[in-house]
């Protein structure tokens, strides 16, 4: 098994030094003003007459976010100088990664289409400093498998309301049930109730059995759906709170220590605790009133 080697105390001064600027509260306030500034400036450019008249102050202020974000990441980069591995298992150093350092890249610096919607992208960047939209965005994320499964049923459930609906009002009332495709939007409509009674009295004056379609649907997909997906999300949520309650423990926790003997002051002070120790021992008295020969007998032995 080949043991890691040890980070050289050059990289483990460095990174002590970045984590102490990264980990300070004025820090990350610094870092969360510059994004908010950043998102405050692409809104100004929207306006036509104040980014021609602003012109180079708007790019002098970029180039100035720019360069602060750049100086973030060099500081957070080197927070892992003695673990760098650590460094890209956080999704959030990557993100961050990638969006600052995008904006080097020649192509997309020559794009303005797709540089604005990368700097809109450093608005997102604001999750690092938010614990709880981090963990809604952590949420959302999570909970993508379990709300494809609620669509997939919801839709079936749809469809199979919505052929129902086709056969027994299409003739009836066909601007709302005239093909499985209007049956569907119909129905869709009255998932959120929005309409609900108009569509009862209507159907009502066609069957009285029309109460038991609409009330069915209703009960299914405005309450039972819906409380499945809140289940789904609220289960995400829980998830994504021990997700980032173990990322901050991980954080918490020191970089690796050294290697026993890898430190040439270690063994300089092992050694003379040794040495100290064997002439203690040679000054103790032997049972015949002599001195201890231990200490010669080790040296030779040595």
């Amino acid at each position: 098994m080949t043991v890691p080697r040890p980070a050289g105390r050059g990289r483990m001064k460095l990174a002590a030094r970045c984590r102490v600027a990264t980990e300070a509260p004025a820090f990350g306030m610094v870092v969360f003003c510059v994004i908010l500034l950043n998102a405050a400036l692409m809104g100004v450019e929207t306006y036509s007459g104040l980014a021609a008249e602003y012109q180079r102050l708007l790019r002098t202020a970029e180039q100035c976010c720019l360069a602060l974000f750049s100086l973030e990441m060099l500081l957070r980069v080197g927070a892992f100088a003695d673990r760098p591995k650590a460094f890209f298992r956080d999704p959030w150093n990557l993100f961050d990664l990638a969006v600052v350092a995008s904006a080097f890249v020649p192509f997309v610096r020559e794009n303005t289409t797709l540089l604005r919607l990368l700097r809109l992208a450093r608005v997102l960047r604001t999750a690092r400093f938010l614990p709880h939209l981090r963990i809604l965005l952590i949420a959302v994320g999570r909970s993508l498998p379990g709300t494809a499964s609620f669509l997939f049923v919801g839709g079936l459930v749809l469809y199979v309301y919505a052929m129902v609906g086709w056969v027994c009002f299409a003739e009836s009332d066909p601007g709302h049930y005239g093909s499985v495709g209007r049956a569907m939007l119909t129905l869709f409509l009255l998932t959120t109730l929005d309409g609900l009674t108009d569509a009862v009295r209507a159907g009502l004056q066609i069957s009285r059995l029309s109460i038991v379609y609409y009330a069915s649907y209703a009960l299914l997909a405005s309450f039972v759906l819906v409380n499945v997906l809140i289940g789904v999300v609220l289960n995400s949520l829980d998830e994504a709170r021990e997700i980032e309650d173990a990322a901050n423990r991980d954080r918490k926790q020191p970089g690796p220590p050294p290697a026993a003997g890898s430190d040439p002051d270690v063994r300089d002070r092992i050694a003379t605790a040794r040495r100290a120790l064997d002439e203690i021992e040679a000054s103790l008295p032997t049972p015949d009133g002599h001195p201890s020969r231990h200490l010669e007998t080790s040296h030779s032995g040595s």
